[in-house]
């Protein structure tokens, strides 16, 4: 098996494992992952993927074993980290989100979708529900 079918199928499952972790049912969120690059000499790797979030829904408070910077394509959201204050986005925006932070985000009226880009422990679950 190539190295690339083998980080395709490794991202695939990640992303579905999100969806697991968040108990949230699948018709809220569709993660479509584009690719994943090993960071040389260090024990992470970045993910790219698109999500696309459903109208009116939270994706359910979890969190990365890394840091998660994004772009918003379409649609508008407000992203929910804790400790900060809510963050009203729209296409065009982008944001940040800093490593283990707990964070949530709620969908406007048309639903979202966001470019995703995650630099995380290698290994890891790329995300997990929070507490």
């Amino acid at each position: 098996m190539s190295r690339i079918t083998l980080a395709t199928l490794t991202v695939t499952a990640l992303f579905a494992a999100v969806v697991v972790a968040q108990q949230q049912p699948a018709a809220t969120i569709k993660r479509t992952p584009l690719q994943t690059v090993d960071v040389v000499g260090s024990p992470y790797q970045t993910v790219t993927g698109i999500a696309e979030i459903a109208p009116n829904v939270n994706i359910g408070r979890h969190t990365h074993p890394g840091y998660e910077t994004g772009y918003v394509i379409e649609g508008d959201m407000t992203l929910l980290v804790e400790g900060k204050p809510p963050l009203a986005l729209k296409p065009g925006d982008s944001y940040q989100i800093p490593l283990d932070a707990v964070h949530d985000a709620r969908s406007g009226d048309k639903g979202a979708k966001v470019l995703a880009v995650y630099i995380v422990e290698r290994g890891k679950p790329l995300a997990l529900p929070a507490p």
